[in-house]
């Protein structure tokens, strides 16, 4: 294909880091100067991204697109799995809803079609861009799938790609992990594999050496790097495997304590990043109504399945918590997407999108009521929220399946050009909105926490530019990359791959 040079990461298994190494390496290739795509054909995520041009891409392939100082777009992710009830998954092709599919359905009936798509995709940015990185998902070896998958090795025979293969040893086994994989490999497939990278390791790597000696030896596969685990790396994580670690437990009692809801299906929750990053905030995730005690804010995040996800949380007494603990004037809450229509009065399904319900209660603490629609909303948003007598420039996306339409005492949230956007309680102690990164609004974030701070009385804090915190995480994690791979040598491994 083409002229880009490329190169692709695979896992032993899921979570293994091959997101943030690709990440890496989109930084690394873009602050060498090369103009570089990343690339994941198949991604299963319920954590997506807006593209400026209004598709939906998984959330990683869109981050890594920022770290290479590119603009995101479709084909970076041609293919995107949302799985929204048990064994049943919305497909989205080239950034828009292609329909539901069971997993059984997807694999013997979509594969063909799949694979036209894909290979459409990479010819399209193999010849736009002059480096592709590319992100396998879960492991090259799962025999059972290997026949029909779309993802791993089969893309990398497409991309004619050489293939470097992380190993996880946090979790422990590496190097059985590793080994195994590789033997697992047909031999053409294996061929591809130029070398190894160990992730998240914690120690004095000399520890580590006679094993990666013994690696060496006993398969012929160099490794590459050993990359120490990174701690505090404010990038947003693909999916909810990667969820605990993103919770933290910062400051003493005068901390601001935050409590976000999780529910099974729960979406983009990359929305809660920046308050992960302010020092003096705790940010803790609930799944049960004994555990949510008196927090100053509750976050109601995105879901997948909102109307599962509501009744999960009346079942676990969260519904009723809050209702109290927000009648109580105890609370702020804070419902986005997904969660913002929980808040509301009723939420109706006469289309059966997300069950075969017909109606359910809201939680009743906003004048809005939604109805969920076939059709998929997928656009970048921006406007002016008041609150707390000021207004501040917000900007964002929007995903959702639903539209919500306000009731008696109804007041805007946002006011965008040509519509309003969200809705507040009269007291201004509950909002909700379908705008995403709404916290990522600095002026706003700080506003809002600066007033639990003066309620609190702890100091009061300057805006700090989450972008900037971005921005300097992409570079962090470059240098951090750089000091423990042996980038120079993957790129002379990457052209000799490409000679006849």
């Amino acid at each position: 294909m083409a002229r880009a040079l490329p190169i692709m990461f695979q896992g032993t298994h899921s979570d293994a880091g091959k997101s943030v190494i690709a990440t890496a390496f989109c930084r690394i290739f873009a602050q060498d100067g090369w103009k570089t795509a990343p690339f994941k054909s198949q991604n299963m995520s319920l954590n997506s991204y807006v593209t400026p041009d209004g598709k939906e891409i998984g959330r990683a392939q869109g981050i890594q697109a920022e770290a290479a100082g590119v603009a995101a777009r479709a084909e970076m992710n041609p293919i995107l799995i949302k799985p929204s009830r048990t064994h049943e998954s919305q497909i989205v092709v080239l950034g828009k809803p292609y329909g539901t599919m069971q997993a059984f359905a997807y694999r013997n009936e979509f594969f063909d079609q799949g694979l036209a798509v894909i290979r459409q995709s990479l010819e399209t940015l193999m010849n736009e861009y002059d480096r592709i990185v590319i992100e396998g998902a879960g492991s090259p070896a799962e025999v059972n799938l290997n026949d029909r998958e779309l993802v791993n090795m089969r893309i990398a025979r497409l991309a004619n790609a050489p293939v470097v293969l992380i190993g996880d040893i946090e979790r422990g086994g590496v190097f059985a992990s590793l080994v195994g994989t590789l033997s697992l490999l047909e031999p053409e497939d294996r061929k591809r594999v130029i070398g190894v990278i160990i992730n998240k390791f914690r120690g004095d790597v000399s520890l580590l050496k006679p094993g990666l000696d013994w690696f060496e030896q006993h398969t012929g596969v160099p490794v590459l790097g050993v990359v120490p685990y990174l701690p505090d790396l404010t990038i947003d994580a693909e999916d909810s495997l990667s969820l605990e670690r993103f919770a933290s437990s910062v400051g003493g009692e005068e901390a601001i304590d935050i409590a976000v809801i999780r529910c099974p299906k729960i979406a983009n929750f990359t929305d809660i990043d920046p308050l992960l990053a302010e020092p003096d905030c705790r940010v803790r995730l609930v799944t049960h109504a004994d555990d949510l005690g008196n927090p100053d804010v509750i976050v109601l995040p995105g879901s997948k399945n909102t109307i599962e996800d509501l009744i999960y949380m009346k079942k676990r007494g969260l519904a009723s918590r809050i209702v109290s603990l927000v009648n109580e004037g105890k609370a702020r809450v804070v419902g986005l997407c997904g969660g913002y229509q929980m808040l509301g009065a009723v939420i109706r399904d006469p289309y059966g999108v997300e069950t075969p319900l017909l109606e359910v209660k809201g939680l009743g603490l906003l004048p809005v009521e939604t109805t969920l629609e076939r059709t998929k909303m997928t656009v970048r948003s921006n406007g002016v929220l008041a609150w707390n007598g000021e207004r501040f420039r917000v900007s964002g996306y929007e995903i959702h399946m639903g539209r919500s339409a306000p009731l008696s005492g109804y007041a805007p949230l946002i006011e965008a050009e040509d519509r309003y956007e969200g809705a507040k309680q009269g007291d201004e102690q509950v909002l909700g909105t379908y705008m995403h990164d709404l916290f990522h609004n600095d002026a706003f974030r700080t506003a809002f926490l600066n007033a639990i701070r003066r309620e609190k009385g702890i100091p009061l804090r300057g805006a700090v530019s989450f972008l900037t915190r971005k921005e300097a995480a992409f570079d962090r994690l470059a240098t951090h990359v750089r000091e423990h791979v042996d980038v120079g040598r993957i790129e002379q491994m990457m052209r000799q791959f490409q000679q006849p």
